[in-house]
């Protein structure tokens, strides 16, 4: 069944997708965003929520107002990293709330990850076929968000994020609840050597020498490969001690359902970014 489910859509309402089985923790709020119900015009259409693709900036401060009402949030809860698909990790404080929710000069730098455990606060990232990871102590009331390109995801951003939060606010792993969100799927996703000799890599030491992930990539004839990023951290996930089945992931692939979702690949190279969101209420 896929976790991540879209909001009744209406014209003018930003679209929604909502992690369902996370609704019996009452106290967070997570999920991305689809690419209709905002105010930005083409190549942007229309709910383009980041700055670094040279869209009006009018239209998405209104665009990122429209979702954190939807949510029940201010414009000043947001708080965001300015991404360099690397494996950076930074805490959120109280007086960190709001970083780069109005311009990109005020975000944390070089960041692909944040946490906190400071309610009020919304964790939220940008995306167009990369992975949104989302991580959840119930126990210790700690919420992390991770963006995972195929560099941030062969660097391990995921298992850097469930290192902080047991370092950091002293998170038992077996507490700890993930989920994999929307990204470019293994149907639509082609890559070179240079990619896939760093996957390689990581798969001997995930998976061991004598045993192959086979779910991870398809190799083609041409040389290329297609490459499955949400299963790939799904087992990062699990090699760092997450319960199997305390990890959701979606079945959504950004670039087939590019009529919902911004894709870089679908859309040449010229779109907008889509949100993802976790926040304790």
């Amino acid at each position: 069944m896929e976790p991540f489910v879209l909001n009744s859509h209406k014209e003018n309402v930003p679209s929604l997708f909502m992690l369902e089985q996370w609704n019996v923790f009452e106290t967070i709020s997570v999920g991305f965003t689809g690419r209709q119900g905002g105010t930005s015009q083409v190549p942007y259409d229309s709910l383009n929520c980041a700055f670094h693709v040279a869209d009006n900036n009018n239209d998405v401060i209104n665009n990122r107002i429209s979702l954190v009402e939807c949510l029940g949030f201010s414009l000043n809860a947001m708080t965001c990293g300015e991404q360099v698909h690397r494996n950076h990790i930074e805490k959120v404080n109280l007086s960190d709330m709001g970083r780069g929710s109005r311009d990109r000069s005020t975000a944390f730098q070089s960041t692909d990850g944040l946490l906190t455990d400071v309610p009020g606060v919304l964790l939220t990232s940008f995306y167009a076929d990369c992975v949104p990871l989302y991580f959840y102590d119930p126990t210790k009331q700690v919420v992390g968000l991770a963006h995972a390109g195929w560099k941030g995801t062969v660097s391990r951003i995921a298992s850097n994020m469930v290192d902080k939060m047991r370092k950091e606010y002293g998170s038992d792993i077996g507490d700890i609840r993930t989920a994999i969100g929307s990204s470019i799927g293994i149907c639509c996703y082609e890559v070179d050597d240079t990619v896939m000799s760093q996957v390689y890599e990581l798969e001997k030491d995930i998976m061991g020498n004598n045993q192959y992930a086979s779910s991870w990539y398809q190799n083609k004839d041409n040389g290329k490969s297609m490459l499955n990023l949400k299963e790939m951290n799904r087992h990062i996930m699990m090699k760092a001690g997450i319960l199997p089945t305390h990890i959701e992931c979606t079945t959504w692939c950004t670039s087939c359902r590019n009529d919902l979702f911004f894709s870089y690949r679908k859309d040449g190279g010229v779109t907008g970014r889509m949100a993802s969101w976790v926040g304790l209420k």
